[in-house]
């Protein structure tokens, strides 16, 4: 699926997003903050029903906002969980069809479309009507689909689910391609090993909100306000969500936290309260970005 796009800067924003369904429908996402710069790999986690697959519209431009906004989405391609298969075109035809929808001429599109399905061993159906597709066939071209005009934007969502291994391998290369040409790559995988050496930042979508679980310069909370850095140590299993949702870094066999620092006294009573309670090595104050180096 093509989305057009406005945007001609250096990064995607999400600004106090969220989303509901219903005048009165519960808050899926809210309070969202985002900036995603270009030629990050950004890699979205969190349990099922928690609000994944709607960041992944949301960014794409699928959806729209309850509240909020989201600017400088430039050209884009979605790759949904569910391809709606039942469409009445050959795989080579719809695939033509969508290079067309990003820009490209007719032998353009053409040559593009019958490349991706050999890369993903479907060109034997390249001519089979989408309704007749196997689930794993129908699936590489909904992958096909999603490449072949080289998107500024590229969302995936479980876009590997029901591929071969092959086939997964060849996803795998192209999202790198794309990052390393500087287009964005938003996916979400069930797989934890996904993509895991190669992704600037993680981020967990968990009771509404989009918490950061590793971050790069690439993608960044907007205005996070003053931060303090935790190191600590310990052998004791810690919850998941820790107040003030710090991101975690692995430092050898120490942790450093980096929160909000109006929540740095609940974290560190989190730390010294566990048992058995966890070794404080030092609290830092993050430099603001205007402070000069010290």
């Amino acid at each position: 699926m093509v989305i057009a796009g406005t945007g001609k800067g250096d990064s995607v924003e999400l600004r106090d997003v969220g989303r509901r369904y219903g005048v009165r429908g519960r808050w899926v996402l809210r309070n969202v903050d985002l900036r995603v710069r270009r030629g990050t790999l950004l890699r979205v986690e969190g349990g099922n029903g928690s609000g994944k697959s709607t960041l992944l519209r949301l960014l794409a431009g699928i959806d729209a906002p309850s509240t909020g906004r989201i600017t400088g989405r430039p050209r884009t391609a979605y790759v949904p969980e569910r391809f709606p298969a039942a469409l009445p075109l050959t795989a080579l035809g719809y695939l033509t069809r969508l290079g067309r929808v990003h820009g490209l001429g007719r032998r353009a599109a053409d040559r593009a479309a019958r490349d991706w399905l050999e890369r993903f061993g479907a060109d034997g159906h390249a001519h089979t009507p989408m309704p007749e597709l196997s689930k794993g066939t129908s699936q590489k071209v909904a992958v096909a689909q999603g490449l072949l005009g080289r998107p500024d934007l590229l969302v995936l969502d479980e876009a590997w689910t029901g591929l071969d291994r092959d086939s997964r391998a060849v996803l795998d290369r192209a999202v790198l391609d794309r990052v390393a040409d500087g287009a964005t790559v938003v996916f979400v995988d069930h797989d934890p090993r996904r993509l895991a050496g190669a992704c600037h930042a993680v981020h967990r979508v968990a009771a509404g909100r989009l918490v950061p679980v590793s971050l790069g310069a690439e993608a960044v909370p907007l205005s996070p306000g003053p931060r303090v850095r935790v190191e600590a140590e310990g052998a004791s299993p810690l919850p998941e969500l820790l107040p003030g949702e710090p991101v975690r870094e692995a430092l050898g066999g120490a942790v450093r936290f980096t929160v909000a620092a109006r929540d740095s006294d609940a974290l560190l009573r989190a730390l010294l309260t566990a048992v058995p309670p966890w070794h404080v090595r030092s609290v830092t104050p993050v430099p603001a970005p205007e402070d000069p180096p010290r």
